[in-house]
């Protein structure tokens, strides 16, 4: 008997859910209300793909994320507990599926690869190593309370999957933004992905001052000529005193899109008593924020960015069509890393 959420393919230990998981069942027969799909690339997420990388370097990553999938029937990272997503296409529906889609559709998944049953069947052959989108061959299987969205017709399928890897940050920085009467807004890692859509996200929400706090002057040039933000600074995000030095006046909403550990406390200082610190990075330590927010003494509310919003695919492909700047951003990055 499948379950809804996948327990039926958790292998070891017994009773977690699949993200929980040691090890997944990701042999690709379909059970009455799961889909599988056959697939064609991993989007990994930039926390894990930096750790990898660093951990292994460019020529090793590939086996690293070998080893990962075979071990453990998914694409988890030991270090960082975070995956990804992926882009396929649909091979075979359950009857009982209530996702909604159909065999032959070109879909991203908007779950986690570290809950996904996946197989790899081509070594990652195409896959150099040098960024986080891996071309592959392969399969997984998609549950009845999965998530996917079929690909747009208008989106090159890559910058699709770019922008669907991480359509939570600006739905929920829309979110917050609007429970509050034109606040003020700090954007650690400006520059990335998830960054530059949380930027204009929260300028089409009514945010009244906009700050993007970015590592390096090449990438702060590159936010203020795409005109997202009122102000671009300069600082390491993991220096707590030059990231409130470089914010100046403490904002009423940070939103922390970066994905190097260590971040946490340089958010707190930024953001005002009364405010709210949103954290999206995988690479955020919750015991670091928890402790490090009572030891300032600071009155800030703490969200956990869990990458789900409701509707949160569509809010952030239109946001792509509707900002050339940040399109462009995207694209640029593309052209950076092919």
């Amino acid at each position: 008997m499948t379950s809804p959420y996948g327990l039926h393919r958790v292998l070891d230990p017994a009773g977690v859910l699949p993200q929980q998981a040691h090890r997944l069942d990701a042999t690709p027969v379909c059970g009455p209300d799961e889909v599988v799909v056959d697939v064609s690339r991993l989007n990994l997420d930039a926390a894990s793909y930096r750790q990898l990388r660093e951990q292994y370097g460019v020529d090793g990553v590939r086996r690293a994320v070998l080893d990962i999938v075979a071990a453990r029937g998914k694409m988890q990272n030991p270090v960082t507990g975070s995956g990804g997503m992926l882009l396929g296409t649909v091979r075979e529906v359950g009857p009982d599926s209530p996702l909604g889609l159909r065999v032959g559709d070109r879909i991203a998944t908007l779950v986690s690869l570290t809950l996904t049953p996946l197989r790899l069947t081509d070594g990652l052959a195409r896959w150099d190593g040098a960024d986080e989108q891996v071309p592959c061959e392969g399969t997984a299987v998609l549950f009845g309370r999965s998530i996917a969205a079929v690909l747009p017709d208008d989106l090159p399928e890559q910058l699709a999957l770019s922008v669907l890897d991480v359509c939570g940050a600006p739905a929920l920085t829309d979110r917050v933004v609007r429970r509050r009467t034109a606040p003020s807004v700090l954007v650690l890692g400006g520059g990335g992905k998830s960054g530059s859509l949380s930027l204009a996200a929260a300028r089409r929400a009514g945010a009244s001052r906009l700050v993007a706090l970015v590592p390096t002057e090449k990438e702060a040039d590159a936010v203020r000529s795409a005109g997202l933000a009122d102000s671009v600074v300069v600082a390491d995000a993991r220096d707590p005193l030059a990231v409130a030095a470089a914010v100046g006046t403490r904002v009423d909403v940070t939103v922390v899109c970066v994905d190097v550990p260590g971040c946490e406390h340089g958010a707190i200082l930024a953001t005002a008593d009364g405010g709210t610190v949103v954290f999206f990075s995988m690479a955020t330590s919750f015991p670091a924020a928890a402790l490090g927010a009572e030891g300032l003494a600071a009155d800030v509310e703490m969200l956990v960015g869990n990458g789900y919003v409701p509707g949160h695919a569509a809010f952030a492909l239109d946001l792509l069509r509707a900002e050339p700047a940040v399109r462009a951003l995207f694209e640029h990055r593309q052209t950076q890393q092919a």
